[in-house]
């Protein structure tokens, strides 16, 4: 790979997670301290990407695969997204306030499949080159934590800051993915049919048995991560732990050391057994967080926290490379998009609307029971763990590009 792409790609994933972490980490506590929602009305706001995830990426895929390169499709949705980001910090209702992340998440959510596109399209061997770029990703997540805590000092009642920031990157993005590498639609020409638009072409990928498996653990064990992404700043916050936003990114500073060593241990324990560690990692982790505190037990809070690097990267890092091993050049942006759908999409839509009502279920006079709400998504991450050890057969220990499975 040439210096100057590096460059641009690290560049893209920096800025592609820097406007997530941004507003979305601490969304939980603004729409609870400031707009006083009510849990079920966070776990709604928290569904937006997944809804958004559900509905977009195949037909985003399919264009970036098919009529449009995928960098200029990445760009025209960042500036729009931002223009969005800045408007919503003009609302105050709750209800509103859903509708406009609704909106900004149909925005973003297709740009995660594209920019994984982008940055595959330009590598020889994945397994060995995707993780030193996409650590920038996690690097641009870091940044937004000790941005809001350490040097913009962000209060709880300024928290639509955060929105504004991310504006910015979204703009500052949408204008350098028109100078990324170009990544033509590979199947420009082709004949397309309804079900194509609708990204049919991926769905070849079922045709594999541990492919299937390895999507179904997908959707269910987003359930559990939801309550991650959804519920834990607040939870942070109500614990008493100072500098909340800026602590949980050394969840993100795990994430980077972990990435950096897939490719060993991909050689080593093979695609099934570094998912399974994975599962693993999320049901301990919410273990710790059911019976950590602020006090004596402070070190279960940021063993929970640091517990991210394995519980992410084991996962759904690997999980994009086995996909784009599986799919092949020709369906590579519909399936990253597939993949995105059952994990942001249709796992996360399920669990940020539980997560609501799980708080909610056990709120009595305002106070939270935290830790029976943990018990719930460390029980779901422990079955599903069992599932795919028992049905997962597949161990694959390289990521080079594969051939699609012939449709019949």
């Amino acid at each position: 790979m040439k210096p100057t792409t590096r460059v641009q790609l690290s560049a893209m994933m920096f800025l592609q997670f820097f406007i997530w972490g941004a507003w979305y980490v601490t969304m939980s506590t603004y729409l609870d301290k400031v707009l006083h929602a009510s849990g079920a009305q966070i776990g709604a706001a928290y569904s937006a990407m997944a809804i958004a995830t559900i509905i977009s990426p195949f037909f985003v895929g399919m264009i970036a695969d098919k009529f449009f390169s995928a960098q200029h499709v990445l760009g025209v949705l960042h500036l729009i997204g931002a223009a969005i980001l800045y408007f919503i910090t003009t609302l105050d209702n709750p209800d509103t306030f859903y509708w406009l992340v609704l909106l900004y998440s149909l925005m973003y959510a297709p740009t995660l499949a594209l920019a994984n596109s982008v940055a595959f399209r330009q590598m020889n061997d994945p397994s060995k080159e995707f993780a030193s770029i996409r650590v920038l990703g996690t690097l641009g997540w870091i940044a937004t934590g000790w941005l809001i805590d350490k040097v913009f000092h962000v209060s709880t009642e300024d928290l639509a800051f955060t929105f504004k920031m991310a504006a910015v990157a979204s703009a500052l993005l949408g204008i350098l993915s028109f100078f990324l590498p170009s990544t033509p639609p590979k199947a420009k020409g082709t004949k397309t049919t309804f079900a194509q638009v609708l990204g049919a072409d991926a769905f070849v990928l079922f045709k594999d048995r541990s492919f299937t498996i390895f999507f179904i653990a997908s959707i269910l064990i987003c359930i559990p991560l939801s309550f991650y992404y959804s519920l834990t700043n607040l939870f942070l916050t109500d614990a008493g732990m100072k500098n909340v936003t800026s602590n949980m990114t050394f969840g993100q500073f795990s994430e980077a050391f972990f990435i950096l060593l897939i490719p060993l241990f991909f050689r080593w324990l093979g695609v099934k057994w570094m998912i399974a560690l994975g599962m693993i990692a999320w049901t301990v982790r919410f273990l710790f967080f059911g019976y950590g505190d602020a006090g004596a037990n402070l070190w279960m809070l940021f063993a929970g926290i640091i517990l991210h690097g394995v519980c992410f990267d084991f996962f759904f890092v690997t999980g994009q490379i086995y996909t784009d091993s599986k799919a092949g050049i020709r369906i590579q942006s519909q399936a990253q998009g597939m993949i995105t759908m059952a994990t942001y999409g249709i796992g996360m839509w399920i669990g940020t609307l539980l997560s609501g009502y799980v708080k909610d279920h056990y709120t009595v006079n305002q106070i939270v029971n935290w830790t029976s709400v943990w018990m719930v998504p460390s029980g779901i991450a422990a079955i599903v763990l069992l599932l795919f050890e028992l049905f997962f057969k597949d161990n694959k220990r390289t990521a080079a590009h594969a051939e699609p499975v012939a449709m019949v």
